[in-house]
């Protein structure tokens, strides 16, 4: 799903908020102190200690989503920057050293439509991501309210294609009735996870590189949805908004009948690649979202807003597998989401609000990550 659309809350209300989060402890990484390294590059933030270096790529819209080739030399994401002539969320692809102050990346998704959720596959030479552009040429709505509540849209005309660099749809991979979106690829490379709603549920799936073998592998009432897997294949992380009561399931129930879901009480769960041994891996309240395994396979970063108490800012935090030690990670007054680490482990990419001017523009940032 357009997972971009978060930020329509948060940019919303961003700009009359203070953080009233203390500093917590410094540590030190290495020889290097984090005010050192602030103080090198004002990018980053004096506690944000994982950041050796900092790099902005993008310089205005909404860029999110981007996620490394398999030989970490390219990345693809999702941007609606208008000065790039798009009108909602359309993919791009980039170079690793590239930035865009005065240049524009090369599209690789039609231009029709809207679109969520490149990756690459294993021969760097392709990408799979969702797009509604069968279902209409045009950019469909985005409701941010229902019922005064904000709500992400779930387009059943969205189905998951693969396509060259060069922008050219080779095949697609989903063709049920419903929302078929969100997918990423094993770092293994034989297998996709993707959200669908083929079962009347939003629910995650597996199937081959080539859309065989489609495999259910959660079944209970609520969003599941943008799932990674480890490093290793074996694990997916994902975050899920479960309802419990019968007020809160009713509510799902109706939102999801109206293709919408209200993303804002979110836990991450994580489980076997085939769905076994599932388990809550976080119970901290508000939204917690954009989960992405450590290069060690041991701890998870995702974006959260769990101390905030007016639902922003959403930093970066990074815990255990088993949900110990949880440590934050970025220092942001607004938005930092989508952490995504190169296939390496030495780099991180994500979205943030920081340094956009006070405008509402989220960019793309690299940094070089230490642990």
């Amino acid at each position: 799903m357009n997972k971009i659309a978060m930020y329509g809350l948060i940019c919303g209300l961003v700009f009359y908020s203070c953080n009233n989060t203390t500093s917590k402890e410094k540590e030190t990484v290495s020889s290097t102190t984090a005010a050192e390294i602030s103080s090198e590059n004002p990018l980053i933030f004096p506690e944000e200690v994982y950041f050796k270096s900092l790099r902005q790529v993008t310089f205005g819209g909404d860029n999110a989503e981007a996620y490394w080739s398999f030989d970490d030399q390219q990345l693809v994401f999702q941007s609606n920057y208008k000065k790039w002539g798009v009108d909602c969320d359309q993919m791009f692809v980039m170079n690793v050293n590239d930035t865009f102050e005065d240049s524009q990346p090369p599209m690789v998704s039609t231009g029709l439509g809207r679109t969520t959720c490149a990756y690459f596959l294993p021969d760097n030479k392709h990408i799979i991501y969702a797009s509604t552009h069968l279902g209409g040429e045009l950019c469909p709505e985005v409701p941010l309210r229902e019922n005064g509540n904000y709500v992400w849209p779930i387009y059943d005309t969205y189905d998951i294609f693969m396509a060259d660099l060069d922008g050219n749809i080779v095949k697609q991979l989903t063709n049920e009735v419903g929302y078929d979106a969100e997918p990423t690829v094993s770092p293994k490379g034989d297998k996709i996870v993707f959200t669908s709603t083929r079962s009347g549920d939003l629910e995650l799936y597996t199937m081959n590189i080539d859309g065989s073998d489609v495999k259910q592998i959660t079944n209970e009432l609520g969003y599941d949805g943008g799932a990674f897997f480890s490093s290793d294949g074996s694990k997916i992380i994902f975050r899920s908004s479960r309802p419990k009561t019968e007020a809160e399931i009713k509510k799902y129930k109706d939102l999801l009948a109206n293709g919408l879901v209200e993303p804002t009480d979110m836990e991450l769960y994580i489980c076997n690649a085939d769905g076994s041994d599932m388990r809550q891996l976080t119970f901290l309240g508000n939204a917690n979202w954009s989960p992405f395994f450590h290069p060690s396979g041991e701890k998870v970063l995702f974006s959260s807003n769990y101390e905030a108490e007016m639902g922003f800012p959403f930093n970066l935090y990074m815990i255990d597998i088993d949900g110990k030690n949880l440590k934050r990670v970025t220092h942001s007054k607004t938005f930092d989401a989508f952490p995504v680490f190169s296939n390496d482990g030495k780099y991180l990419v994500f979205s943030s609000n920081r340094n956009n001017g006070g405008t509402r523009d989220t960019n793309l940032f690299i940094a070089e990550w230490q642990d």
